[in-house]
């Protein structure tokens, strides 16, 4: 897999500012969107990326209907909120280190839904600002390590 994905980062970030928008947990908003319309996303990120984030978003929202949710990272952090373009690079690298032999959208699809989300989705944490090269170790490992 490619590093320094533009197209993954604009995907993964569309996919933190969706979650940020309808308070749902970023695997949850992956099932909504569905692998289809993730891969569309990806396919023609450059195309999305022309229009300002809110308006993508909500086009997706509506289009596939995604309900309002409970998960609220973000009033419940208790220091400076990294924005969603932050987070996104977090996952587009955390993709691109342990799913290198895989199809990028199963990658997405892997990594959003493992043990490691909810970790990067704490922000009173400060995992999401350590290295990409200690993420990666964390996440084949399978825990956060010393």
């Amino acid at each position: 897999m490619e590093k320094n994905n533009s197209a993954l980062f604009f995907t993964c970030s569309l996919i933190e500012f969706i979650g940020r928008a309808t308070k749902n947990k970023r695997q949850d908003v992956l099932d909504y969107l569905g692998e289809k319309d993730v891969a569309r996303i990806y396919k023609y990120a450059d195309v999305f990326h022309c229009e300002p984030i809110e308006k993508v978003a909500d086009d997706f929202i509506m289009r596939r209907q995604i309900p309002a949710g409970t998960f609220d990272n973000i009033s419940s952090c208790r220091y400076d909120v990294p924005d969603y373009w932050d987070i996104g690079e977090v996952f587009e690298r955390l993709i691109e280190d342990v799913c290198e032999e895989k199809d990028v959208i199963t990658g997405i699809f892997e990594v959003y839904h493992s043990w490691m989300a909810k970790q990067i989705l704490n922000f009173n944490s400060d995992l999401y600002y350590q290295s990409r090269e200690y993420i990666a170790v964390c996440y084949k490992e399978g825990k956060i390590l010393p």
